[in-house]
């Protein structure tokens, strides 16, 4: 690693993700490495974006909301990001005890399904 920056390799490693991956993020602009030569370098700002990236993914937010997330720290500045981030937070965790719940019926029934049947069995 030469200073502050990392290469396409180093920047695969610490984010455990394929080159594929990397390439395919900065295919749709979530991140614009330097150039220098075939080389490509990651400073702070796209470190800090993959990390963003990485979270968000996590989260359940899909690839276009986290671009337009980031895009408008760049263009309007942190109050709307936040708020922004807020709304579909807020969106985001009302899907997923939905989908908490789901799973628990479904786990439910199954446990039900198996009971029943290893009761048959002997």
């Amino acid at each position: 690693m030469s200073g502050d920056r990392l290469t396409f390799k180093e920047m695969c490693a610490r984010f455990d993700v394929t080159p594929r991956t990397l390439r395919y993020y900065e295919s749709i602009e979530l991140l614009a490495p330097t150039r220098e030569g075939r080389s490509r370098y990651y400073g702070q700002r796209e470190t800090a974006r993959m990390t963003l990236i990485l979270r968000g993914r996590r989260f359940g937010f899909s690839l276009e909301e986290i671009r337009q997330w980031l895009e408008m720290y760049e263009s309007q500045g942190t109050e709307l990001q936040f708020s922004t981030f807020v709304t579909r937070a807020d969106r985001q965790l009302v899907d997923l005890k939905r989908q908490r719940d789901e799973i628990d019926a479904t786990m439910a029934e199954l446990k039900r399904l198996r009971d029943e049947v290893s009761g048959q069995i002997g």
